[in-house]
């Protein structure tokens, strides 16, 4: 099988692999229908993290089942199904009380970015859609896989309710799905922080009512202008920077919520100033699988279509160059047809 591998900074490449087989019991084998770039991973493309050796890549995908373990019973052969980047057994008690990304059996699924995927503990971790979707479906469920359920996480974790106003740091998939998030969870004003027009006009469609412009210090004074000087209800960030971080705790008013999703790279907070601002903060790996159920649903019904993210859409051979249109900044995502 074709798969995208990383050998170093900037260095994608796409070669033959050997179909993956059922390790365990409960492993299910799918044959991709579709997947993607990641924001996250470009912190390996651009060598942030390094890589040890080359490594397969991808963590988002959807597919149809073509193998299942003796064990897996939620799922089978035929069925398409949208999964986590983290397989969770779906049954420990940190799985039970809603955290599948921190299941005491979790493993990373990576290597997505291929024609087949092994994927472990797959009763706890695919979701079958409940019919075969349609072609423009299909981008939308695979939004559902990572980005959609961890831009609905910052919404959650933050604590957004009806009427609330919120702000939006970081305009990349996250971020734009959080926009999502936030309206479909009755935010009454939402202020997205971008200086990008297409992405500005993406997120109005969403739901954004306000765009600031500004960053650092100036978009946190933007943000308190628009809120009479107190500053948002609920700031959800989707970028991982100390500059992203600190702008999202220093944009929310005393009692509000911060939701963290952007993978922190450098990021420092000040206990004793977080102390004094009665800020809440909650964040981590997003538990897509808790969403799963929910987010394919509301796919299916045709409320929410999160797949207009994707920006750019090229055949897996091309994956290197949806790697570089994406750090570039030419496209907000990029779609791989396998």
């Amino acid at each position: 099988m074709r798969a995208a591998v990383l050998y170093g900074p900037k260095d994608v490449r796409v070669e033959e692999r050997a179909i993956p087989k059922i390790l365990k019991p409960t492993d299910a084998v799918i044959r991709t229908f579709a997947t993607c770039v990641c924001g996250s991973d470009l912190w390996d493309y651009r060598g942030i993290n390094p890589a040890k050796d080359p490594a397969p890549v991808g963590h988002e995908y959807v597919g149809i089942v073509e193998e299942v373990g003796a064990q897996v019973t939620t799922v089978r052969a035929g069925q398409f199904v949208v999964g986590s980047f983290f397989a969770s057994d779906g049954t420990c008690p940190n799985c039970v009380n809603g955290y599948p990304s921190n299941c005491l059996n979790r493993e990373f699924v990576g290597g997505c970015q291929a024609e087949y995927v092994r994927i472990p503990l797959a009763d706890g971790t695919l979701v079958a859609t409940p019919d075969l979707p349609t072609d423009t479906q299909v981008p939308d469920l695979l939004a559902c896989s990572d980005v959609m359920g961890t831009g609905w996480w910052a919404a959650v974790a933050a604590g957004v309710r009806p009427g609330d106003t919120v702000a939006v740091v970081g305009d990349g998939a996250i971020g734009l799905s959080a926009v999502l998030a936030a309206r479909e969870l009755g935010a009454g004003r939402i202020i997205a922080m971008s200086r990008h027009e297409s992405r500005q006009k993406l997120a109005a469609e969403f739901g954004a009512t306000d765009v600031v412009t500004e960053r650092g210090d100036e978009g946190v004074a933007r943000i308190k202008d628009l809120t009479g000087g107190i500053g948002a209800d609920r700031v959800l960030e989707c970028v991982g920077t100390q500059q992203a971080t600190q702008q999202a705790l220093n944009s929310t008013r005393p009692g509000g919520g911060v939701g963290i999703t952007g993978v922190p790279h450098g990021v420092q907070i000040d206990g004793a100033e977080l102390f004094y601002s009665h800020v809440a903060v909650q964040g981590g790996p997003a538990p897509v699988r808790r969403f799963l159920p929910d987010l394919i649903d509301r796919v299916m019904t045709g409320r929410i279509n999160p797949g207009r993210v994707f920006d750019l859409t090229l055949p897996l051979d091309q994956a290197a160059e949806g790697y570089q249109a994406m750090d570039e900044r030419r496209a907000i995502k990029t779609l791989l047809r396998p």
